[in-house]
């Protein structure tokens, strides 16, 4: 990864930040971005504690603004790898979902990939190169009640790399989505309480019953295998692998 920058969003903290360590202990140019301030920040102070450095940069991937202040702030670099990794969740029955949550979802999961691979796809091309990672879910691929807005943008996300990897096939770039079944992140942490709520269990039985249950290994995905399938993508070895969707799931797919 030695001379190559990589760019994630959403890198404040959980699966984001883990594959920016990952990456940076490659030896690839770090570029952190979330929407909270302090976070990259903080991102940035965890890395220093290891030795390595990132760069911060504030974006919100909804905002046309940050997307423009992004691309005049990275005016003189290259972007060869783009980790679409920001995410948000909301857990809800559709007749009480608030639709503008609806929305927010579905701009964060699946037009914001959109609108940082159109950003920086063109200089990717221009450099004959270049890696697309996408954050999917399981959830791009099965169903699971009171989260309609996460899982139509999941499998949303999926359909958008197919068409890019069409588009970008005449050249080296390359786009995939990692679909990993739960991971213990902050964002699934939430999940717990509020499918509690919903469901009007305990949230141990979340946890067994419903996140686990689905899955003949019984485990939470470790941030370290999205990581390693990262690294794999990102490589040069990886240049006839595009379009797909690599599943983390324990076997919940299999069945």
């Amino acid at each position: 990864m030695k001379n190559m920058t990589a760019l994630i969003t959403g890198a404040g903290s959980g699966i984001g930040f883990g594959v920016a360590q990952s990456l940076a202990e490659k030896g690839a140019n770090i570029i952190i971005t979330d929407m909270n301030d302090e976070a990259v920040l903080s991102a940035q102070q965890k890395l220093a504690e290891k030795g390595l450095t990132a760069r911060g940069i504030k974006l919100d991937v909804t905002n046309e603004q940050d997307i423009e202040n992004l691309l005049a702030a990275l005016a003189d670099t290259t972007v060869d790898i783009l980790v679409n990794n920001a995410g948000i969740q909301h857990v809800s029955r559709l007749e009480d979902f608030p639709m503008n949550v609806w929305q927010k979802i579905v701009d964060v999961l699946l037009t914001g990939p959109a609108r940082t691979c159109k950003a920086f796809m063109p200089k990717m091309r221009e450099n004959g190169f270049g890696r697309i990672i996408n954050i999917g879910s399981i959830h791009g691929l099965v169903a699971s009640p009171y989260k309609s807005a996460y899982v139509a943008a999941k499998h949303g996300l999926i359909g958008f790399s197919k068409v890019i990897a069409l588009e970008t096939s005449d050249t080296d770039i390359t786009i995939n989505t990692i679909c990993p079944a739960y991971v213990k992140t902050p964002l699934v942490e939430k999940q717990i309480k509020d499918q509690a709520q919903q469901h009007g269990i305990s949230e141990e039985d979340v946890i067994n019953k419903i996140m686990l249950e689905p899955m003949p290994k019984k485990s939470f995905i470790d941030i370290d295998e999205i990581c390693a399938t990262v690294c794999f993508l990102a490589s040069k070895e990886a240049r006839n692998m595009t379009g797909q969707a690599l599943v983390l799931d324990g076997g919940w797919t299999v069945k």
